[in-house]
């Protein structure tokens, strides 16, 4: 799609001022499809609260997200499919799947192979026909089951109970290094830095990985699988800024973070001097794994030892947590 921004006009934004609006993102005093800085502010907004670059553009990430977002539970049927279903109507009953102890993984929104067997546990534990689709009957006995206060989430207790076993130091644990290949300077500058990391990780007694060999510039969703598929503990990937400014980026889509990923974050940043913020992007959003993105142009050969330099680090702190900390 055509990137949406300001001075457009006509349906495109029409419509984007329609689902702002719906959304509870008042467009201001622009006149409808008029694309003027009410508009603009209104797009930064909705920008923040989902983990996205406030560019105040409509591009197509920005687009899918929106809507994505003005889905609720009980409006569609949901199943597991290809290409998978996607929309705060997922998150919304992966969070109430979780918040019963039904594990359907990582609130990212997502229906996956996990989600699909939380729905079938959830059948199978209510004596319900067993196929792991979301239907009215699954969504109205989820409605009528729900405890009146929210609990943390499966996955949210899972990552904090795997904090408090992480060990003091680096050693057993695997850690894998994404360099970006967004293009052929991002390829040639990340990649050595990736690569010399997890050989100096390696030496510290942890595995390190790559999602990608070099000659590789595979898709972002393809290298979080293989994140998924190697077991890595946790992804740490490097990019030149390109959509997104500087900065350390840890998993936040507004409905669900992580902890992990923001300790993580925390730790790099404070080390590298770079701002730390939540995003939903989707190495973040698709590696089960707590995950950051470093996004520098400052990359330089001192990077690798920063980078394990953080870890180590990161290592420590979680280590120094009190127990039961959220």
């Amino acid at each position: 799609m055509r990137a949406v921004t300001i001075g457009d006009s006509g349906e495109p934004v029409r419509d984007l001022q329609d689902r702002l609006s719906a959304l509870g993102y008042e467009p201001g005093p622009d006149l409808p499809g008029e694309f003027s800085t009410g508009t603009e502010e209104a797009l930064r907004r909705f920008q923040r609260s989902r983990g996205l670059d406030p560019d105040g553009i409509l591009g197509p990430r920005s687009w899918q997200v929106l809507v994505e977002s003005g889905y609720h539970l009980g409006d569609r049927v949901l199943y597991h499919r290809r290409p998978m279903l996607r929309g705060d109507d997922v998150a919304e009953l992966q969070r109430r799947l979780n918040d019963l102890g039904f594990d359907a993984d990582k609130v990212d929104g997502v229906f996956g192979a996990l989600t699909a067997g939380a729905v079938a546990e959830f059948q199978q534990n209510r004596g319900m026909s067993v196929d792991g689709i979301a239907g009215p009957a699954v969504i109205g006995e989820l409605v009528s089951v729900q405890r009146p206060s929210r609990r943390i989430g499966k996955e949210t207790a899972r990552e904090l109970e795997w904090l408090r076993r992480l060990p003091t130091t680096p050693v057993g644990t695997r850690v894998l290094f994404d360099p970006g290949c967004a293009s052929p300077e991002e390829n040639a500058r990340t990649w050595p830095i990736a690569n010399e990391a997890a050989t100096l990780f390696q030496n510290m007694g942890g595995t390190g990985l790559l999602s990608r060999p070099f000659e590789s510039t595979v898709g972002t969703r393809v290298r979080a699988r293989r994140a998924n598929r190697l077991g890595a503990d946790l992804v740490v990937s490097v990019q030149l800024p390109a959509s997104e400014s500087a900065g350390v980026f840890y998993f936040d889509s507004g409905i669900s973070s992580s902890p992990a990923g923001a300790l993580l974050a925390e730790t790099m940043g404070g080390r590298l001097g770079l701002p730390v913020e939540g995003r939903s992007l989707p190495i973040l959003r698709e590696t089960r794994a707590p995950a950051v993105v470093v996004v520098s142009n400052t990359l330089g050969p001192q990077w690798p030892d920063d980078l394990v330099g953080c870890l180590t680090e990161f290592f420590a702190r979680a280590a120094s947590r009190p127990t039961g900390e959220e």
